[in-house]
């Protein structure tokens, strides 16, 4: 089912439920980004006049898997700031719960941009990567090209990965709930510091929106993430996400627990 029919949900008494397929899966739970962007929904449904979104929280806590039920309350909505909370819950509990902040822009005297994009080729000059059996399948809801860094689970150096990305359905680019499914998208840039299998979990993940513009060049957005610290079984990460020219759209920080 592809982002945006799936997103549709069903509501019930201003919830939204949704039936997360075998398509979306990643290991016995939904992709964390699909959680999120679910929340996302959520919110707005639930709450009218939102301005554009500027940062999300979300903590990873239990399972998304089969029907899940979001809900969404206000906890402060000012002139020009909102603040919304949302559950998302699963058969066996609650399976993430978020906060999220939506604020006016207005004219400010400060004004700085100093989050620059990876050099790294574009998309078109890149070889796809092809979606098998041993990926998580919710990979094969995007289109992929790995631009930089390293490969999972082949005990190397290095611990970030860029990949140019874009959603297969052109209803999800450019939306809120499109930008914050595809941000979490590479697998955690301490993976490739494994030398064999082992699973990889986020615990949580902080969001900041750069532009109230989420669009770019024929849908492709840049991911990286850079492990900054790995041991004792955990990781912390810094990830961005640049439109097609460079535009940063997304500054992210995520921790991520390691089992191996």
């Amino acid at each position: 089912m592809i982002f945006s029919d799936l997103l549709k949900g069903k509501a019930a008494e201003g919830d939204l439920m949704v039936e997360i397929p075998e398509s979306w899966a990643q290991g016995r739970t939904a992709y964390g980004g699909l959680t999120a962007a679910i929340g996302l929904v959520a919110a707005r449904r639930g709450t009218s006049d939102l301005p554009p979104l500027r940062s999300v929280q979300v903590a990873f806590i239990g399972p998304a898997a089969g029907s899940v039920t979001a809900t969404s309350r206000v906890l402060r909505q000012g002139k020009s700031t909102t603040f919304v909370e949302f559950d998302v819950t699963a058969e066996k509990g609650i399976a993430s719960r978020g906060s999220l902040v939506y604020g006016s822009g207005r004219e400010s005297a400060v004004s700085l941009t100093d989050m620059p994009m990876p050099e790294v080729p574009g998309p078109e000059g890149l070889e796809r990567m092809e979606i098998t059996p041993f990926h998580p399948k919710f990979l094969s809801n995007f289109e992929i090209a790995p631009a930089a860094g390293g490969l999972p689970f082949m005990g190397t150096n290095e611990h970030h990965m860029t990949w140019w990305a874009r959603h297969r359905d052109e209803a999800a680019r450019g939306t809120e709930e499109g930008l914050v499914a595809i941000g979490d998208l590479t697998p955690p840039a301490a993976a490739p510091l494994m030398k064999t299998f082992a699973p990889v979990s986020s615990v949580n993940w902080h969001i900041d929106i750069l532009s109230e513009d989420l669009s770019s060049q024929d849908g492709w957005y840049l991911i990286h993430s850079h492990a900054n610290s790995a041991g004792d079984g955990w990781s912390a990460q810094d990830m961005g996400v640049w439109a097609r020219d460079g535009r940063p759209l997304a500054a992210a920080r995520q921790t991520i627990v390691v089992f191996s």
